[in-house]
């Protein structure tokens, strides 16, 4: 018979690890270098109504462990343009971009995905800098046939 895996949860407070306003790992020890621990740690990124965790399920035991983040635990890392703009966000999805839902904020871009906040990493800023322009103070965003206002955020 299968049992359900025994479940540990870990506040943010007690946690030992944390994610900066750039997407960087950090412990009291400094910044995360190793880079398989950097993609097991974002990959396993999920969030629930508490908020970003990281989730895993080893050795029937279901670990919750919230961290402190600056302003989101997502990150547009990457981008290719097929048809449309295809986002590599650090958690390893795929996701499709909507430049209506682009905003500029404190010369940094963000836009929101279903109930997320994901900001834009300088790498994948500076590929998408190819569809940017700005013209009389105002960003845009243009792709195909189509242009965007990119909003400013207060």
């Amino acid at each position: 018979m299968n049992e359900a895996p025994k479940s540990v949860v870990i506040s943010k407070e007690d946690a030992v690890f944390w994610m900066d306003g750039n997407g960087k790992w950090h412990n009291e020890h400094g910044r995360f270098e190793h880079p398989k621990i950097i993609k097991y740690f974002n990959g396993s990124i999920q969030k629930d109504d508490g908020g970003y965790h990281l989730f895993q399920i080893r050795d029937g035991l279901e670990e919750k462990v919230y961290f402190k983040y600056e302003e989101t635990a997502l990150f547009a890392v990457d981008l290719a343009e097929k048809e449309e703009i295809i986002l590599l966000l650090n958690t390893g999805k795929r996701i499709i971009l909507d430049p209506s839902c682009l905003y500029e904020k404190e010369d940094s871009l963000y836009f929101t995905w279903k109930d997320h906040l994901v900001k834009f990493t300088d790498r994948a800023l500076f590929k998408l800098s190819d569809y940017l322009t700005e013209q009389e103070g105002e960003l845009t965003f243009s792709f195909k046939d189509s242009t965007w206002k990119i909003a400013i955020h207060p």
